[in-house]
């Protein structure tokens, strides 16, 4: 079995149909992309802008039987880069929300 670590600054719930399986606590470490802005335009007078992701930081090097988690942003960054990386599936057929709508916790992880 791998070690799970979460390097996003948010607790993960692994939600089954029974409920949480698995909680998935903030390691204390965060991976993040870089990101840069360039203004492409305007709808009604509001700026639209253009983000790139660029180099990602405060991910570890893959370790052996360990998979670390991280947030979509990062995945986009990492295009498919390392197997030993997924993200939380906060699509429509994964994440399990509460009564107002917020996301509680997801049925499965992704990789891009």
């Amino acid at each position: 079995m791998a070690k799970l670590v979460n390097l996003t600054p948010h607790e993960i719930n692994i939600i089954s149909e029974e409920g949480i399986e698995l909680r998935l606590p903030p390691s204390g470490e965060v991976a993040r992309a870089t990101s840069s802005t360039e203004e492409v335009g305007e709808v009604n007078g509001i700026k639209v802008v253009k983000s790139t992701f660029g180099s990602v930081t405060g991910l570890p090097e893959p370790v052996e039987d360990t998979i670390y988690i991280v947030s979509m942003l990062v995945l986009q960054a990492l295009k498919g880069a390392r197997t030993d990386v997924v993200g939380p599936d906060t699509g429509p057929e994964s994440a399990v929300r509460d009564a107002d709508g917020k996301i509680i916790g997801v049925k499965r992880f992704q990789r891009l």
